[in-house]
Order: C-alpha cells, then sequence, then structure tokens
C-alpha cells in the first residue's frame, strides 16, 4: 500500500498573527513573491484529483499549515473535505492542520471533529512569555484567546497535540514549562527548536546547542519521574529518540540523517520538497501543471539531496551516532557546532534510561 502525504498552505505566508521568531516569514522575506494569497479552487482540485489518482488504495494524509491556515476561510476547507470523500474510492485520508488558533471557535471545532482533523496549537507555555512571544497584528498578547481555543477542542472531543517553539528565553525554564504541561492536563507535546533565519543571522531567539542540552537534561528528568510513576506525556523528541535504542525507524522527518522529500503545496500550487525550503530555487514545479512523478524526481529535488551536510568535531568518535545520524539539515544547527554537540551532552546523560525504556517496550 502506497503512502503519500501533502503540506498545504492555503493562505500561503499570511497571518493573523505576529510571532516575534516566525521561520515561515523569514522564509516569505527570502523569495520573489512573499505572499500567494488564498489557494484557489483549481489548485485545490488539481492537489486532490493528483493524490486520488496515485493508487485505488494508498494511504493519503492531507496536512495544512502556514502563515495561517484557517485564513482560508472554513467554506475552503468544507469544499476540499467534500471533493475528496466524493472522489476517493478504497484509499484511507487522513488530516491534520496546524493553527495558532486564533480563530478557533465551535463551528471550527464542530468541523475538526465531523473529519477526524488532527490539530496542532501553537502555544509557547505560560501566559507572559507566550503574550510576549506571539502577539496579534495589533501587538496585543494572544494566550487567553488560544487557551479558549483548547477548551473549545476539548468540548467538541477534537484529538489536538500542542507545538510549542523552544526558543532562548523558554530555555530557561525546563521545570516552569513542564509545570504548565502539567497543571493544564496537556499530554501531546511538540517541542520544534527555534531557528536563526536563512541568512544566519544572530538573534535573541534562536536555541544554542548549549541550550538545548541544558533544557533537555532537566526536561527529561521530569518527564522520567512522571513515566516511573506510570504516567505518559507525549513529547516529540522523546518518542522519537527512545524506539531508536530498539532499532525502530522514527516517524520525524531527517532524524535518520537524511532528507525524505516533501509535497509541500503553497496556495498557488508550486511544490516543494521540504517546509523550511519553500524558496524559489527549491522549486519543483506545479501541482496544476506536473504529475507527482514529475514533481518528486525533478531537478531541484534531487539538487536538494544532493547539498552537503553539516559536520561536526565530536562525530567522529560520538557513541550515539546510530541515534543521531547528524539529524535534519535544516534543525541540526540547534543542536551542534563544529566544537560541541548539545545532542550528544544530552544523550550522555538521558541515554541508558532512554535504552532501558526501549527494552522495556521491546518486552
Amino acid at each position: 500500500m502506497k503512502y503519500i502525504s501533502f503540506l498545504i498552505k492555503p493562505a500561503s505566508a499570511s497571518c493573523n498573527m505576529r510571532c516575534r521568531y516566525c521561520f515561515y516569514a523569514d522564509v516569505a522575506e527570502h523569495r520573489a513573491v512573499r505572499s500567494h494569497g488564498i489557494m484557489g479552487t483549481d489548485v485545490m482540485e488539481a492537489l486532490i484529483d493528483r493524490a486520488l489518482g496515485l493508487d485505488d488504495s494508498a494511504r493519503i494524509a492531507f496536512a495544512f499549515q502556514g502563515g495561517e491556515p484557517t485564513l482560508a476561510g472554513l467554506d475552503f476547507f468544507r469544499a476540499f473535505v467534500a471533493r475528496v470523500e466524493a472522489g476517493r474510492t478504497h484509499q484511507q485520508v487522513s488530516y491534520a492542520i496546524q493553527t495558532n488558533g486564533y480563530l478557533i471557535d465551535e463551528e471550527w471545532a464542530a468541523f475538526f471533529h465531523e473529519h477526524r482533523f488532527l490539530v496542532g496549537i501553537s502555544l509557547d507555555g505560560y501566559r507572559e512569555l507566550h503574550d510576549w512571544l506571539r502577539p496579534d497584528a495589533e501587538g496585543t498578547g494572544t494566550f487567553a484567546r488560544v487557551m479558549r481555543a483548547i477548551d473549545v477542542l476539548r468540548d467538541a472531543h477534537v484529538e489536538f497535540n500542542v507545538l510549542t517553539v523552544l526558543t532562548a528565553q523558554l530555555a530557561k525554564h525546563p521545570q516552569r514549562l513542564y509545570r504548565f504541561y502539567r497543571d493544564h492536563g496537556l499530554d501531546y507535546v511538540q517541542l520544534i527548536p527555534c531557528l536563526p533565519g536563512l541568512d544566519d543571522d544572530a538573534d535573541e531567539f534562536s536555541l544554542t546547542p548549549e541550550a538545548f542540552a541544558s533544557f533537555y537534561k532537566v526536561f527529561f528528568r521530569l518527564w522520567l519521574d512522571e513515566y516511573h510513576q506510570g504516567r505518559y506525556r507525549s513529547v516529540t523528541l522523546f518518542d522519537n529518540v527512545i524506539p531508536l535504542f530498539a532499532g525502530v525507524a522514527p516517524q520525524q522527518c531527517g532524524m535518520l540523517g537524511r532528507c525524505a522529500p516533501q509535497f509541500v503545496v503553497e496556495s498557488s500550487g508550486d511544490v516543494y520538497p521540504c517546509d523550511f525550503y519553500v524558496l524559489d530555487r527549491y522549486r519543483c514545479g506545479n501541482i496544476v501543471d506536473n504529475t507527482l512523478e514529475e514533481l518528486a524526481t525533478c531537478d531541484a529535488v534531487r539538487a536538494f539531496l544532493a547539498e552537503p551536510r553539516r559536520t561536526c568535531s565530536r562525530c567522529a568518535d560520538c557513541p550515539f551516532e546510530r541515534i543521531c545520524h547528524r539529524n535534519c539539515k535544516r534543525l541540526n544547527i540547534a543542536y551542534y557546532r563544529e566544537d560541541y554537540c548539545g545532542y550528544r551532552d544530552f544523550l550522555e546523560e538521558a541515554a541508558p534510561q532512554m535504552a532501558a525504556i526501549a527494552r522495556a517496550i521491546r518486552r
């Protein structure tokens, strides 16, 4: 059975918030057209038809991101799902969306529940920091609005997780962040490192390898205490690294040190191999004009895969090479530099416990 996933940007780089560190705003500033507006019906229909034409028994995942995808409007999503349901035969289809939560109300939640969307809500921890890092277009904090969106999703029995950007500021407070998750019943957590811009300019938000290691050492101890009490809190890094100790491949792209090209579809229909590199030089073609095979085998993909990878002087004698594989070529800037590896520093402390958990799971 074939599996294919699409990462769709129905509102391009448009957003109703002004997060201080937004990586996609940086990406958009590095291309000729910053934002392509809302996805048109012709592009939406071409995308769906390409996906459903792949294989009658395929597993197909449609994931929506941005910018802020809800700016495309609920009617866009209704039309999208209606066309998929009308056109599919035996395919297994799943839906997911990553949203800032600003527009989520009972109507959105009912739609997500009806069509079994997995919803990711962006929430940078406790109120003071979230409000500072993630204001709306008028500069007003959004914590209360996001927490209300979470309550609405819970009331509608929508499956959701929380995505937190691990900034330099947040990395100083692992205990407070963990307590916040625990006290608010947030059991499914994605933590992603805040990255410098594509020009590698220094900024106050980006996570350093030292901050990565110091944060995760404390955060893992807190997680481990709960684990030994019989409570499992899903944390992306742990969920992916622990199975590696049992020889099980991770789900997160890039963790085996190689890229798995994706179909990242901008609202214009232009397709790119990776969400971090939605740039003109990586454009593969357009979903309206090109087949999936043409898009997957284009020169831009081959060039993307052939690019040299960053290394670290400590890689040569690292005992965790089969766990790290030098990781994702974009994210690893937060893990190591030439003379220091925060990933190794963290694993030197956490590996024995992670390996023991992996053995227990295998049994």
